[in-house]
């Protein structure tokens, strides 16, 4: 669960609010997806659910709780040992290049459980261990014997998942895992994910992408993303067919549609204006300046999160009071 999470980012470029007050609950067994433009916050929200943030990227409140651990308010070693990995997995952007490019895969794993527990275990331990998870994936065990320039781009992120999933986390968080691949790779990427929840290796999902089909195939719940808030969350399918927030509305209508009823659509609209600079956000409903709805009172007042029928969520003033 995450609840009013804040992460600055801090420099000698300013501050820049990348997420600000985010609250989110994935519950046991759901799949969430988020989507959102470039630069809306979505991989920073993805790093800093981690508890592990980078030289720039500040936590600045909120709570992240992971099966009854606060990630900001416990010692580090207990993070590094009994959080990440064990119950909670990050697979970041560009996964594929995490591997190290001078290490067989073996190798790799190999520093990666001594990073976790502390002990080195022996190659034939991991050859044990990780290979007959690996072979649950549809990956062959003899992937362990190659170097990551010895396999295709496709192979590569789907060896990453199989690594960050090898003490059968609760949560994963993927962030952007089909950006790089082709269409053949992407299937079989989709395919592993869902065989992870099938076979309850992993539990729960948070699912980063820019592609809304994808989410749609995969994700429970869908959750739209705009200048470091969320601005609707809702079951994935009432949220594609029936969008509340007129951001979440020029989203879809940007994108090329997957219904076949709509393939003889004339044009695709786009969102007019561009996403303001997160140094210096609009007052207001932070869509006002791009939103053809926006009154008087959008300039003015933030809006709140208004709870609508079922499980619908919508940060926009004209749903005041559910209507």
């Amino acid at each position: 669960m995450v609840e009013n999470l804040k992460g600055y980012y801090v420099g000698k470029f300013g501050i820049v609010q990348g997420v600000d007050g985010v609250s989110l609950t994935i519950a046991e067994g759901e799949a969430v997806g988020l989507v959102g433009e470039s630069g809306c916050g979505k991989s920073t929200l993805a790093q800093l659910v981690t508890g592990v943030t980078g030289p720039v990227l500040r936590y600045e409140g909120g709570k992240v709780l992971v099966d009854g651990y606060d990630v900001y308010h416990i010692p580090p070693e207990v993070l590094r040992k009994e959080v990440l990995c064990k119950r909670l997995s990050y697979i970041p952007q560009a996964a594929m290049d995490s591997l190290n490019p001078v290490k067989r895969v073996l190798d790799f794993l190999r520093d990666v459980v001594t990073e976790r527990t502390g002990k080195k275990p022996s190659k034939r331990e991991i050859w044990n261990t990780a290979g007959p998870h690996f072979e649950s994936l549809g990956l062959s065990r003899d992937v362990l014997k190659h170097y990551p320039h010895e396999l295709s781009g496709g192979m590569k992120q789907r060896v990453v998942v199989a690594i960050s999933t090898l003490w059968n986390p609760k949560i994963l968080v993927v962030d952007e895992p089909t950006s790089a691949l082709d269409v053949t790779s992407q299937k079989l990427l989709i395919k592993t994910l869902t065989l992870l929840r099938q076979r309850g290796m992993v539990k729960s999902m948070l699912f980063i992408t820019h592609d809304i089909p994808v989410a749609r195939q995969i994700c429970e719940t869908l959750a739209v993303m705009y200048c470091g808030q969320l601005v609707e969350v809702g079951p994935v399918e009432e949220v594609l067919d029936a969008p509340r927030h007129p951001y979440t509305q020029g989203l879809l209508a940007a994108i090329a549609s997957y219904e076949p009823s709509q393939k003889g659509r004339a044009r695709l609209e786009s969102i007019p204006g561009r996403p303001p600079d997160m140094r210096n956000p609009p007052p207001g409903c932070r869509f006002h300046p791009r939103c053809g709805l926006a009154r008087e009172k959008c300039v003015q007042e933030e809006p709140e999160q208004v709870i609508l029928e079922g499980c619908r969520m919508v940060r926009c003033h004209r749903y005041k009071g559910g209507a």
